[in-house]
């Protein structure tokens, strides 16, 4: 019986998020330029889309770019955002077609301005699609947010708009750039690596975490049913007792 067959559509996670580490690896071991893995990379975006899509999966959050990628050579990062332009021109038709509606976010205000007005070119061709919610972490890094968020707080409250003492988690998330979006129940991590690498740090609290060696231009759907069928044999108890779960 295949993978597929044995997950239970009626549990779920509504919200995946992605490490999709492994790329450049991945094309070295083939004796290949690291841009040649960050191209599969994008092909393996629509794969996994389709497949999340398929199962009814309602959210998927992408770290595509992180802020300490900045530091990466210059001519790797100027061929990324090459490649996530391109990316968006072309895959934008198909993401209306399928229902995928495009959101971003982190620090837009970094990125190249012809990248900036694809994005937002994309976001608003698919603002009505309702299907699946694709969000890309662009020039993203959870400190980042967090700081940011913490910030527009302290300027609520000099502004007499939010009083300290009525601060607590619930405001606080809705300060954060995933306010309109639920946690991620899952996130799954490519390419070998433990660990979250400053992502979605306050949103994955609760987050089942699965981890494989598969690079991510090696992962395909059978793999993606994997860690979605791993993630039903666990018990969520959020704090609770097995017993209290089972009540």
């Amino acid at each position: 019986m295949k993978v597929i067959d044995q997950i239970d559509k009626t549990k779920l996670p509504k919200h995946v998020a992605i490490i999709m580490d492994g790329n450049g690896r991945w094309a070295k071991s083939l004796g290949k330029d690291r841009s040649y893995g960050h191209m599969e990379g994008v092909s393996t975006v629509r794969v996994i889309t389709e497949a999340a899509r398929e199962l009814g999966i309602r959210y998927m959050t992408l770290y595509t770019f992180s802020t300490e990628n900045w530091n990466r050579p210059e001519e790797e990062v100027i061929g990324l955002m090459s490649l996530m332009l391109d990316a968006l021109e072309r895959e934008t038709p198909d993401m209306i077609d399928n229902g995928i509606r495009l959101r971003i976010i982190g620090d837009m205000s970094r990125l190249p301005e012809d990248l900036i007005e694809k994005a937002n070119w994309c976001m608003s061709e698919t603002s009505s699609c309702s299907e699946l919610t694709l969000i890309l972490a662009l020039s993203y890094s959870s400190r980042w947010e967090i700081v940011e968020a913490a910030r527009a707080v302290a300027a609520s409250v000099l502004q007499g708009k939010v009083r300290t003492e009525d601060l607590d988690e619930s405001m606080f998330e809705r300060y954060l750039t995933t306010r309109d979006f639920p946690d991620p129940d899952l996130l799954i991590r490519t390419g070998g690596e433990l660990r979250i690498s400053n992502f979605l740090m306050w949103q994955l609290a609760y987050a089942e975490l699965y981890f494989t060696d598969i690079p991510w231009p090696a992962f395909r759907k059978e793999a993606f049913f994997d860690a979605i069928y791993e993630y039903q044999m666990r018990e969520r108890r959020f704090g609770k007792t097995s017993e209290q779960i089972q009540q």
